[in-house]
Protein backbone atom coordinates (compact mmCIF):
# COMPACT_ATOMS: atom_id res chain seq x y z
CA UNK A 1 0.00 0.00 0.00
CA UNK A 2 1.30 3.44 -1.18
CA UNK A 3 1.47 6.36 1.31
CA UNK A 4 0.47 9.57 1.13
CA UNK A 5 1.53 12.74 3.53
CA UNK A 6 4.33 15.39 3.15
CA UNK A 7 8.17 13.33 4.08
CA UNK A 8 11.73 14.82 3.09
CA UNK A 9 11.85 14.78 -0.33
CA UNK A 10 15.55 13.73 -1.58
CA UNK A 11 17.69 13.09 -5.45
CA UNK A 12 17.06 9.30 -6.17
CA UNK A 13 20.43 9.16 -6.64
CA UNK A 14 21.83 10.33 -3.52
CA UNK A 15 23.11 6.59 -3.05
CA UNK A 16 26.00 7.88 -5.48
CA UNK A 17 27.56 9.51 -2.71
CA UNK A 18 27.89 6.59 -0.54
CA UNK A 19 29.13 4.62 -4.07
CA UNK A 20 31.71 7.62 -4.70
CA UNK A 21 32.98 8.15 -0.91
CA UNK A 22 32.96 4.23 -0.02
CA UNK A 23 34.99 3.17 -3.32
CA UNK A 24 37.54 5.74 -2.14
CA UNK A 25 37.99 4.13 1.48
CA UNK A 26 38.55 0.38 -0.44
CA UNK A 27 40.35 1.85 -3.10
CA UNK A 28 42.67 4.62 -3.45
CA UNK A 29 42.92 5.13 0.57
CA UNK A 30 45.63 2.62 0.41
CA UNK A 31 47.87 5.82 -1.35
CA UNK A 32 47.36 7.45 1.94
CA UNK A 33 48.56 5.22 5.22
CA UNK A 34 47.91 7.85 7.54
CA UNK A 35 44.68 8.40 5.86
CA UNK A 36 43.34 4.67 6.44
CA UNK A 37 45.28 3.30 9.34
CA UNK A 38 44.69 6.32 11.66
CA UNK A 39 41.02 7.61 10.32
CA UNK A 40 39.74 4.85 8.29
CA UNK A 41 37.51 3.38 10.97
CA UNK A 42 36.23 6.82 11.71
CA UNK A 43 35.33 7.68 8.04
CA UNK A 44 33.89 4.33 7.79
CA UNK A 45 31.86 4.84 10.67
CA UNK A 46 30.52 8.36 9.06
CA UNK A 47 30.33 6.69 6.06
CA UNK A 48 27.49 4.38 7.78
CA UNK A 49 26.18 7.47 9.40
CA UNK A 50 25.77 9.20 5.96
CA UNK A 51 23.91 5.99 4.48
CA UNK A 52 21.80 5.58 7.25
CA UNK A 53 20.20 8.99 6.80
CA UNK A 54 20.16 8.81 3.00
CA UNK A 55 18.62 5.19 2.83
CA UNK A 56 16.38 6.20 5.56
CA UNK A 57 14.84 9.09 3.43
CA UNK A 58 15.12 7.23 0.10
CA UNK A 59 12.87 4.04 1.98
CA UNK A 60 10.19 6.67 3.11
CA UNK A 61 9.77 8.36 -0.65
CA UNK A 62 9.93 5.41 -2.63
CA UNK A 63 6.71 4.39 -1.45
CA UNK A 64 4.88 7.53 -1.94
CA UNK A 65 2.71 7.07 -4.57
CA UNK A 66 3.28 10.73 -5.64
CA UNK A 67 7.24 9.66 -6.33
CA UNK A 68 7.00 6.22 -7.02
CA UNK A 69 4.77 6.23 -9.88
CA UNK A 70 6.26 8.88 -12.49
CA UNK A 71 10.15 7.57 -11.07
CA UNK A 72 8.71 3.83 -12.08
CA UNK A 73 7.22 4.88 -15.12
CA UNK A 74 10.32 6.98 -16.56
CA UNK A 75 12.39 4.72 -18.44
CA UNK A 76 15.72 6.48 -17.69
CA UNK A 77 15.51 7.95 -14.04
CA UNK A 78 14.34 4.87 -12.84
CA UNK A 79 17.71 3.46 -13.57
CA UNK A 80 19.15 5.23 -10.45
CA UNK A 81 18.24 2.28 -8.48
CA UNK A 82 21.46 0.93 -9.37
CA UNK A 83 23.00 3.65 -7.29
CA UNK A 84 20.98 1.92 -4.34
CA UNK A 85 22.23 -1.18 -5.28
CA UNK A 86 26.28 -0.37 -5.69
CA UNK A 87 25.90 1.83 -2.85
CA UNK A 88 24.63 -0.98 -0.11
CA UNK A 89 27.70 -3.18 -2.27
CA UNK A 90 30.40 -0.45 -1.76
CA UNK A 91 29.95 0.06 2.01
CA UNK A 92 29.08 -3.96 2.66
CA UNK A 93 33.35 -3.86 1.21
CA UNK A 94 33.95 -1.15 3.31
CA UNK A 95 32.26 -3.63 6.14
CA UNK A 96 35.07 -5.87 5.12
CA UNK A 97 37.61 -3.79 5.35
CA UNK A 98 37.42 -1.61 8.22
CA UNK A 99 35.26 -3.76 10.30
CA UNK A 100 34.92 -7.62 9.34
CA UNK A 101 33.86 -8.40 13.16
CA UNK A 102 30.39 -7.69 12.24
CA UNK A 103 30.37 -10.46 8.63
CA UNK A 104 27.11 -11.89 9.73
CA UNK A 105 25.43 -8.49 9.45
CA UNK A 106 27.39 -7.47 6.50
CA UNK A 107 25.71 -11.08 4.87
CA UNK A 108 22.34 -9.75 5.71
CA UNK A 109 22.74 -6.47 4.12
CA UNK A 110 24.56 -8.44 1.16
CA UNK A 111 21.49 -10.84 0.77
CA UNK A 112 18.89 -8.04 0.58
CA UNK A 113 20.81 -6.12 -1.94
CA UNK A 114 20.60 -9.39 -4.09
CA UNK A 115 16.61 -9.32 -3.57
CA UNK A 116 16.80 -5.75 -4.27
CA UNK A 117 18.93 -6.47 -7.44
CA UNK A 118 16.07 -9.12 -8.43
CA UNK A 119 14.00 -6.23 -8.63
CA UNK A 120 16.07 -3.89 -10.09
CA UNK A 121 16.61 -6.63 -12.70
CA UNK A 122 12.87 -6.69 -13.79
CA UNK A 123 13.16 -2.78 -14.03
CA UNK A 124 15.60 -3.09 -16.45
CA UNK A 125 14.47 -5.37 -18.89
CA UNK A 126 11.50 -3.57 -18.96
CA UNK A 127 12.96 -0.39 -19.34
CA UNK A 128 15.84 -1.55 -22.07
CA UNK A 129 12.58 -2.68 -24.10
CA UNK A 130 10.77 0.78 -23.87
CA UNK A 131 13.91 2.61 -24.64
CA UNK A 132 14.98 0.13 -28.03
CA UNK A 133 11.35 -0.56 -29.49
CA UNK A 134 8.86 1.95 -28.06
CA UNK A 135 10.37 5.26 -27.56
CA UNK A 136 13.66 5.59 -29.30
CA UNK A 137 14.09 9.31 -29.37
CA UNK A 138 13.77 9.17 -25.42
CA UNK A 139 16.49 11.59 -24.24
CA UNK A 140 18.89 8.61 -22.59
CA UNK A 141 21.83 9.66 -20.47
CA UNK A 142 25.04 7.68 -18.55
CA UNK A 143 22.26 6.55 -16.06
CA UNK A 144 21.44 3.49 -17.79
CA UNK A 145 24.38 2.34 -17.53
CA UNK A 146 23.60 1.97 -13.99
CA UNK A 147 22.20 -1.23 -15.07
CA UNK A 148 25.93 -2.41 -15.76
CA UNK A 149 27.10 -1.06 -12.70
CA UNK A 150 23.99 -2.60 -10.06
CA UNK A 151 24.69 -5.83 -11.31
CA UNK A 152 28.23 -5.80 -11.08
CA UNK A 153 28.27 -4.66 -7.65
CA UNK A 154 26.09 -7.48 -6.72
CA UNK A 155 28.75 -10.44 -8.28
CA UNK A 156 32.17 -8.48 -6.65
CA UNK A 157 29.85 -8.34 -3.52
CA UNK A 158 28.77 -11.90 -3.07
CA UNK A 159 32.15 -13.11 -3.72
CA UNK A 160 33.87 -11.01 -1.38
CA UNK A 161 30.79 -11.73 1.61
CA UNK A 162 30.18 -15.35 0.97
CA UNK A 163 33.00 -17.15 -0.90
CA UNK A 164 34.26 -17.51 -4.62
CA UNK A 165 31.56 -18.24 -6.68
CA UNK A 166 31.64 -20.80 -9.35
CA UNK A 167 33.13 -19.49 -12.81
CA UNK A 168 30.68 -19.71 -14.73
CA UNK A 169 27.85 -18.41 -12.24
CA UNK A 170 30.51 -15.54 -12.18
CA UNK A 171 30.69 -15.32 -15.94
CA UNK A 172 26.95 -15.00 -16.20
CA UNK A 173 26.20 -12.02 -14.33
CA UNK A 174 29.32 -10.42 -15.64
CA UNK A 175 28.16 -11.17 -18.91
CA UNK A 176 25.03 -9.72 -18.26
CA UNK A 177 26.11 -7.01 -17.13
CA UNK A 178 27.91 -6.46 -20.29
CA UNK A 179 25.15 -6.78 -22.37
CA UNK A 180 23.40 -3.97 -20.37
CA UNK A 181 26.57 -2.03 -21.48
CA UNK A 182 26.06 -2.73 -25.14
CA UNK A 183 22.34 -1.61 -25.03
CA UNK A 184 23.16 1.34 -22.97
CA UNK A 185 25.93 2.64 -25.45
CA UNK A 186 23.78 1.79 -27.94
CA UNK A 187 21.16 4.23 -26.73
CA UNK A 188 23.49 7.11 -25.40
CA UNK A 189 25.30 6.74 -29.17
CA UNK A 190 21.97 7.04 -30.96
CA UNK A 191 20.79 9.84 -29.02
CA UNK A 192 23.73 11.84 -29.85
CA UNK A 193 24.29 10.85 -33.65
CA UNK A 194 20.97 10.75 -34.80
CA UNK A 195 19.29 14.15 -32.97
CA UNK A 196 21.80 17.38 -33.97
CA UNK A 197 19.69 20.03 -31.78
CA UNK A 198 22.28 19.62 -28.87
CA UNK A 199 25.25 21.46 -27.62
CA UNK A 200 28.08 20.20 -25.46
CA UNK A 201 27.58 22.62 -22.57
CA UNK A 202 23.78 21.95 -22.06
CA UNK A 203 23.39 18.24 -23.28
CA UNK A 204 26.47 16.38 -22.07
CA UNK A 205 25.42 15.21 -19.01
CA UNK A 206 27.39 14.20 -15.98
CA UNK A 207 26.29 10.74 -15.68
CA UNK A 208 27.86 9.57 -19.29
CA UNK A 209 31.14 9.30 -17.46
CA UNK A 210 29.89 6.01 -16.66
CA UNK A 211 30.47 4.84 -20.07
CA UNK A 212 34.05 4.29 -18.75
CA UNK A 213 33.23 3.71 -15.26
CA UNK A 214 30.67 0.60 -15.70
CA UNK A 215 33.47 -0.94 -17.56
CA UNK A 216 36.01 -0.38 -14.61
CA UNK A 217 33.30 -1.96 -12.36
CA UNK A 218 32.67 -4.94 -15.17
CA UNK A 219 36.74 -5.04 -14.96
CA UNK A 220 36.54 -5.39 -10.84
CA UNK A 221 34.21 -7.77 -11.37
CA UNK A 222 36.37 -10.01 -13.18
CA UNK A 223 39.40 -9.52 -11.46
CA UNK A 224 37.55 -10.30 -8.27
CA UNK A 225 36.21 -13.56 -9.62
CA UNK A 226 38.67 -14.97 -11.11
CA UNK A 227 36.97 -15.18 -14.33
CA UNK A 228 38.38 -14.76 -18.13
CA UNK A 229 41.87 -15.10 -19.02
CA UNK A 230 45.10 -12.32 -18.42
CA UNK A 231 45.75 -11.78 -21.95
CA UNK A 232 41.34 -10.55 -21.52
CA UNK A 233 42.16 -8.37 -18.93
CA UNK A 234 45.24 -6.98 -19.85
CA UNK A 235 43.18 -5.62 -23.18
CA UNK A 236 40.23 -4.98 -21.07
CA UNK A 237 42.14 -2.36 -18.88
CA UNK A 238 43.89 -0.99 -21.92
CA UNK A 239 40.41 -0.65 -23.40
CA UNK A 240 38.92 1.29 -20.35
CA UNK A 241 42.07 3.54 -19.62
CA UNK A 242 41.38 4.76 -23.27
CA UNK A 243 37.56 5.29 -22.73
CA UNK A 244 38.87 7.22 -19.53
CA UNK A 245 41.16 9.65 -21.57
CA UNK A 246 38.70 10.32 -23.81
CA UNK A 247 35.03 10.62 -22.20
CA UNK A 248 36.97 12.91 -19.61
CA UNK A 249 38.94 15.30 -22.40
CA UNK A 250 35.05 15.90 -23.31
CA UNK A 251 34.61 16.36 -19.85
CA UNK A 252 37.24 19.48 -19.86
CA UNK A 253 36.04 21.09 -23.57
CA UNK A 254 32.72 20.26 -21.58
CA UNK A 255 33.58 22.41 -18.68
CA UNK A 256 35.43 25.11 -21.05
CA UNK A 257 32.43 25.85 -22.81
CA UNK A 258 30.29 26.09 -19.62
CA UNK A 259 32.32 28.52 -18.38
CA UNK A 260 32.35 30.67 -21.36
CA UNK A 261 28.90 30.80 -21.61
CA UNK A 262 27.69 30.47 -17.48
CA UNK A 263 30.32 31.79 -15.77
CA UNK A 264 32.85 29.89 -13.08
CA UNK A 265 30.20 29.72 -10.60
CA UNK A 266 27.89 28.19 -12.54
CA UNK A 267 30.05 25.72 -14.34
CA UNK A 268 32.41 24.71 -12.06
CA UNK A 269 31.12 25.94 -8.48
CA UNK A 270 27.17 24.69 -8.79
CA UNK A 271 26.67 21.31 -6.90
CA UNK A 272 24.46 18.35 -8.39
CA UNK A 273 24.03 15.32 -7.55
CA UNK A 274 24.90 13.71 -10.65
CA UNK A 275 28.30 14.59 -9.92
CA UNK A 276 29.46 11.72 -7.48
CA UNK A 277 29.09 9.53 -10.27
CA UNK A 278 32.53 11.22 -11.68
CA UNK A 279 34.12 10.50 -8.15
CA UNK A 280 32.62 7.16 -8.32
CA UNK A 281 34.22 6.20 -11.80
CA UNK A 282 37.39 7.88 -10.90
CA UNK A 283 37.69 5.74 -7.44
CA UNK A 284 36.40 2.77 -9.53
CA UNK A 285 39.06 2.76 -12.42
CA UNK A 286 42.16 3.08 -9.62
CA UNK A 287 40.27 0.07 -7.77
CA UNK A 288 39.51 -2.04 -10.98
CA UNK A 289 43.70 -1.07 -11.45
CA UNK A 290 44.96 -1.99 -7.85
CA UNK A 291 43.24 -5.38 -7.88
CA UNK A 292 44.21 -6.42 -10.93
CA UNK A 293 47.71 -6.09 -9.83
CA UNK A 294 47.28 -7.83 -6.60
CA UNK A 295 45.48 -11.05 -8.01
CA UNK A 296 48.45 -13.22 -8.30
CA UNK A 297 45.69 -15.48 -10.81
CA UNK A 298 46.54 -12.79 -13.67
CA UNK A 299 50.24 -12.00 -14.74
CA UNK A 300 50.52 -8.56 -15.93
CA UNK A 301 53.60 -7.66 -17.60
CA UNK A 302 56.81 -5.47 -16.36
CA UNK A 303 55.97 -3.00 -18.18
CA UNK A 304 52.54 -2.51 -18.05
CA UNK A 305 52.58 -3.24 -14.65
CA UNK A 306 55.26 -0.45 -14.27
CA UNK A 307 53.34 1.68 -15.84
CA UNK A 308 50.32 1.12 -13.43
CA UNK A 309 51.86 1.56 -10.39
CA UNK A 310 53.46 4.80 -11.55
CA UNK A 311 49.74 6.14 -12.76
CA UNK A 312 48.13 4.95 -9.70
CA UNK A 313 50.54 7.51 -7.73
CA UNK A 314 49.15 10.22 -9.74
CA UNK A 315 45.29 9.21 -9.91
CA UNK A 316 45.11 8.35 -6.54
CA UNK A 317 45.49 12.30 -5.76
CA UNK A 318 43.16 12.94 -8.66
CA UNK A 319 40.66 10.66 -6.57
CA UNK A 320 41.50 12.45 -3.59
CA UNK A 321 40.72 15.47 -4.59
CA UNK A 322 37.71 15.37 -6.45
CA UNK A 323 36.10 14.02 -3.85
CA UNK A 324 37.31 17.12 -1.43
CA UNK A 325 36.04 19.30 -4.15
CA UNK A 326 32.64 17.63 -4.19
CA UNK A 327 32.40 17.52 -0.33
CA UNK A 328 33.02 21.09 -0.23
CA UNK A 329 30.48 22.72 -2.94
CA UNK A 330 28.40 20.16 -1.70
CA UNK A 331 28.53 21.77 2.05
CA UNK A 332 28.34 25.14 -0.15
CA UNK A 333 25.06 24.17 -1.37
CA UNK A 334 23.81 23.20 2.08
CA UNK A 335 24.59 26.39 3.74
CA UNK A 336 22.93 28.44 0.62
CA UNK A 337 20.08 26.25 1.09
CA UNK A 338 19.20 26.45 5.05
CA UNK A 339 20.23 30.39 4.50
CA UNK A 340 17.70 30.59 1.61
CA UNK A 341 15.19 28.72 4.17
CA UNK A 342 15.62 30.79 7.48
CA UNK A 343 14.97 33.84 5.20
CA UNK A 344 11.88 32.78 3.57
CA UNK A 345 10.55 31.64 7.27
CA UNK A 346 11.60 34.66 8.57
CA UNK A 347 9.89 36.54 5.74
CA UNK A 348 6.60 34.21 6.46
CA UNK A 349 6.74 35.32 10.61
CA UNK A 350 6.83 38.93 9.59
CA UNK A 351 4.38 39.01 7.50
CA UNK A 352 2.21 36.69 9.77
CA UNK A 353 2.95 39.14 12.83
Amino acid sequence: MLLKGHYNKIEPASGAIIMACGIFLIGAVEAFPILDAEYGKYLAFFLLVAWVIIYKDLSIQFFHRDFLIPFIQNPVNSFVIGTWIAGVSVLCNVFLRYFPEILLLTQAMAIFNTFLWLFFLINCFYNFKQLLFDYRDFPVHGAILLSTVGTQSIIILLNNVFFQFPVYFSEAIIILGLVFYLAGVTLIFNRYVRHHNWTLSDDWANTNCIIHGALSITGLAIVTTNTFTSEFVTYFWFFVFALLIIVEAVEVVRIVKRVNQYGWNKAIFTYHVTQWSRNFTFGMFYTFTLVMQENPFYSVSEPLYNFQRAFLDYWAWIVLLAILWEIAIFIKARLIEIYNEKLILNDTTQKEG
